[in-house]
């Protein structure tokens, strides 16, 4: 008896990229055996006994009734293989090589899914990665389970056909049960935003006028103040004032929910709002683990990432952050693979000023010493503070102002409206936000009239540093794009320079 190998096409996520892997099927005369190799992890070795089982309860003989070698390659053999969704690619490989099944051309085919025991396939994560990888590689048709489809659908080029188990998928390649390709469904979109309105809060004036700052310009803020004054509500409805994603930056941001496991059954359209507990470790925040994947950051790229308690989180972790903060990605090197992750978002963070929460404040005395007040502050690092544009000291709101009617409902529609015109103003100008010019590219776009020039003459340079200078003339040049000013004036340069905190440097 000779022997017949076959080969498929199947992919593996390494971050939020895909690669193309092959599935080779070589069956061959000796003793029974059943091996899977390629360098795949304890979950791609229990492929054996899902696939056997899948097949037998699909009345097909499995591969343990064979008494001969049955050999499956995944290559190349360097990539690291994780996951349970070579299984569909590895049964049907089984299934060509023993000749149970008429061959087909699946040179331009990829397959993904996990089986259940009874022959069902389940869904899998980085579909829509996977999508879009098997399109630029010239590959025709992706099968994938139902619950995959639309999510995939997304890319255009690509043929995504839905199955529901083996069975099925089997009379569908040999041309038995027809199957049309889905489209992309728009309205199967997740919620993962907030449903939070500034019109929902009194007062705090000073803090809306910041955080409208920070969306228009993508710049970094800190609300810092007593518990209690709406530092957490504020946060949560910056989301309502940024302008929905493009259908770029939607592919992007699900393709790292995808790759996280977070599959979102479609596009994500609305922008991310993250907002990890304070316990949560480094790895949680930016990612990683030995086989890397998205951490909070990611999962927040192109929207907020929000730190409640900013001083109860872990200093290693917050330190972590520096690096993509100013690059907008997230290097996870680990001994056997290196990944880049995207991780570009508004950093939104909210502190108490001490231990007690009332340093400082007019109605409640801080029962803190000097020391502790000190301490507290101190375990937000200074270089970490000059990353954050904008740092707002907020206070409580008096009794008449909490009795006065609420705004219209609304209000950050309104705000959105004047954000959104900002975005506008800085895509023609560079085709990036104010927070990600460069220092040339800041001192450049400033365009400061004379009076801006005589106020940064009054400035000590104890004042700033270096890094805190251009960050303030990108605040003052996003404060004159709100107001439709081509020049940044003095008034620009001094709103600006008032976000800035005193008692943490």
């Amino acid at each position: 008896m000779g022997k017949k190998s076959e080969r498929l096409y199947s992919a593996a996520l390494a971050g939020i990229d895909a690669k193309i892997i092959e599935v080779e099927a070589d069956i061959n005369i000796g003793l029974h055996s059943f091996n899977i190799v390629g360098l795949g992890d304890r979950s791609l070795n229990e492929a054996k006994e899902r696939v056997n089982s899948a097949l037998k309860n699909a009345g097909i003989k499995p591969p343990n009734r064979e008494n001969r070698r049955i050999t499956i390659n995944l290559a190349p053999a360097d990539i690291k293989k994780t996951g349970s969704h070579y299984d569909l690619a590895i049964a049907l490989g089984y299934l060509l090589a023993t000749k149970q099944i008429r061959a087909f051309n699946s040179s331009n085919k990829i397959f993904l899914g996990e089986l259940a025991l009874d022959g069902r396939l389940r869904p899998v994560n980085g579909a829509l990665n996977i999508a879009q990888k098997a399109a630029d590689e010239g590959f025709e048709y992706l099968f994938l389970p139902r619950q995959n489809a639309n999510e995939a659908a997304a890319i255009a080029e690509l043929k995504i056909i839905p199955l529901d188990d083996l069975r099925e998928t089997i009379a569908i390649i040999e041309g038995k049960v027809g199957r049309e390709p889905v489209r992309f469904n728009k309205e199967e979109e997740r919620h993962i935003g907030t449903d939070a309105d500034f019109s929902e809060i009194n007062g705090q004036g000073n803090a809306k006028r910041a955080l409208e700052i920070a969306a228009a310009g993508r710049h970094n803020i800190l609300l810092f103040g007593p518990p209690g004054v709406g530092k957490t509500f504020l946060s949560h409805a910056l989301a309502g004032i940024m302008p929905d994603l493009t259908i770029p930056e939607s592919i992007e941001t699900t393709k790292i929910w995808s790759a996280a496991g977070l599959s979102p059954g479609g596009l994500i359209r609305e922008r991310p709002f993250r907002a990890p507990h304070h316990t949560a470790s480094i790895t949680a925040l930016v990612g990683g683990g030995q086989d890397p994947r998205p951490g909070e950051i990611s999962l927040a790229h192109h929207g907020i990432l929000f730190l409640d308690e900013l001083s109860e989180f872990q200093k290693n972790a917050l330190e972590a952050l520096r690096q993509p903060l100013e690059s907008g990605v997230i290097h996870l090197a680990r001994t056997k693979q290196s990944v880049v992750v995207p991780a570009r978002f508004i950093l939104a963070a909210a502190m108490n000023p001490c231990p007690c929460g009332f340093y400082g404040d007019a109605e409640k005395e801080c029962t803190c010493s000097a020391y502790e007040v000190i301490k507290y502050q101190k375990r937000v690092s200074g270089p970490l503070m000059d990353r954050i544009d904008l740092q707002v000291k907020i206070g409580r709101v008096s009794i008449e102002e909490l009795q006065k009617e609420s705004a219209e409902r609304g209000e950050s529609a309104v705000i959105k409206k004047r954000v959104t015109r900002a975005w506008e103003a800085q895509r023609k100008r560079f085709g990036k936000p104010n927070s990600g010019l460069s220092s040339g590219e800041a001192q450049r776009e400033a365009n400061m009239d004379e009076g801006a020039r005589s106020f940064l003459e009054t400035l000590h340079t104890g004042h700033l540093s270096p890094r805190g200078y251009y960050r303030l003339l990108k605040v003052a040049r996003t404060i004159a794009d709100i107001e439709g000013s081509s020049a940044v004036s003095s008034e620009h340069l001094a709103e600006a320079f008032s976000y800035r905190l005193k008692e943490i440097f």
